[in-house]
């Protein structure tokens, strides 16, 4: 395991998988991450898959939460009651990092809000996950993925094509992932600040603002001229014909992007079979091939179309311009770069071995060792005797409903 944070530890009191996933990233950096569960309820995410919201796979494999949950150890405890919120104090002083989604109202009712964290551990870096943003009239309500950052953040109105009845839908979890690795940047950067300073941090990262930050370039067009930008243009209305996707004989696609398309118009052309179009006056430059683009990509498309995508995949082998197949997620599980910088790692929790996706940072050019998620509760009474609990202790806290 590449641990980078080796000795740092993070208190995470969340759920779902915006912000667990960054316990996931710091775990996969060496942290310890105590992940506090509900006694009897445990994170909602557990009971996806049995609530048919997720497709069943290996029995002892819940996907959906060992993705953003690898690597962590479960403690079960009930806030709500005395012992158990003590405990949860008691881990905070040992903490450097506390990691919310707990709306404010709930966070001030279970008394854990910075003021509640910090009066015990002043030095902690206190950090929250929200959909909308700390301020406003709306900061009191919750967000998901699909509603703040998809729906609300201009991302399902942009890349849906005109003409379609609905809105393109996300994919699981697909902006709380991304905030995931925001949050657990900004984490890295409030420990830093304070390895220097000496002060602790209060870090915020909400799914609308990286939405924002998501479709920035749109965005400040947006304002800047006040207009809404276009949607992505493609097919006959791109403007320059080698930043555009081609479908090949079997039915599948090649996306070509080649922003200096005067550098590789030459070398796309006579990898493509079409070298007479390298001096063609009609397509000779930038500015002559927007001129002429539909007759230009009607050309390119009937090349593209004389053959299956596995002989295209031979074609651009050499081919200098950046172009890619439009896979789907099964082809990327064996993408050979995939395979050889290690973005899937292979994890084993005793009763079955799959591969979970690592997070794309990497140091010394080496991916991180993934741990498999805890179960339910886990690590409650580990973590415990290393706080100084005795057994009876213990005892004395599960009798009291604090603990599972």
């Amino acid at each position: 395991m590449t641990e980078v944070m080796r000795g740092v530890r993070v208190l995470e009191v969340a759920s779902w998988t915006f912000v667990p996933s960054a316990g996931a990233v710091l775990a996969d950096w060496g942290a310890d991450v105590l992940k506090i569960e509900h006694p009897a309820f445990g994170d909602p995410q557990r009971g996806l898959v049995t609530m048919g919201l997720a497709p069943g796979g290996p029995s002892s494999v819940n996907f959906m939460m060992e993705q953003p949950n690898r690597g962590k150890r479960s403690v079960a405890l009930d806030l709500a009651t005395p012992g158990g919120l003590e405990l949860l104090y008691r881990l905070a002083e040992t903490s450097d990092v506390f990691l919310t989604n707990f709306l404010p109202a709930a966070r001030q009712r279970l008394r854990i809000d910075v003021e509640h964290i910090r009066a015990r551990n002043p030095r902690i870096v206190y950090v929250r996950g929200t959909g909308q943003g700390v301020k406003g009239p709306e900061a009191e309500k919750g967000g998901y993925d699909g509603a703040s950052y998809w729906a609300r953040g201009g991302i399902a109105e942009s890349i849906t094509p005109e003409g379609l009845e609905a809105p393109v839908s996300q994919t699981a979890a697909f902006g709380d992932l991304n905030g995931g690795m925001t949050i657990a940047g900004g984490i890295a950067a409030a420990l830093f600040r304070r390895e220097r300073t000496g002060e602790p941090s209060v870090v915020d990262v909400s799914l609308l603002g990286l939405a924002a930050w998501t479709m920035s370039p749109g965005v400040v067009a947006a304002k800047l001229f006040d207009m809404v930008p276009p949607k992505p243009r493609l097919g006959a209305r791109s403007p320059n014909p080698l930043v555009n996707i081609y479908k090949t004989k079997d039915g599948r696609f090649v996306s070509v992007i080649m922003l200096e398309s005067d550098r590789y118009w030459a070398d796309f052309c006579r990898h493509i079979g079409l070298p007479e179009l390298v001096d063609d006056p009609r397509f000779c430059d930038s500015e002559a091939r927007s001129k002429n683009k539909e007759e230009c990509i009607s050309l390119i498309s009937a090349a593209f179309a004389g053959r299956t995508l596995d002989e295209w995949r031979q074609a651009l082998a050499t081919m200098q311009g950046v172009w890619a197949p439009v896979q789907n997620v099964r082809e990327l599980c064996d993408d050979v770069q995939v395979a050889h910088n290690g973005y899937l790692r292979q994890v084993s929790n005793g009763e079955a071995t799959y591969e979970l996706v690592a997070n794309p940072v990497q140091f010394d050019e080496r991916p991180p060792e993934l741990r498999p998620g805890p179960d339910h509760g886990q690590h409650t009474e580990e973590v415990l005797l290393e706080l100084g609990l005795s057994w009876d202790d213990i005892l004395e806290h599960k009798q009291a409903g604090a603990i599972l």
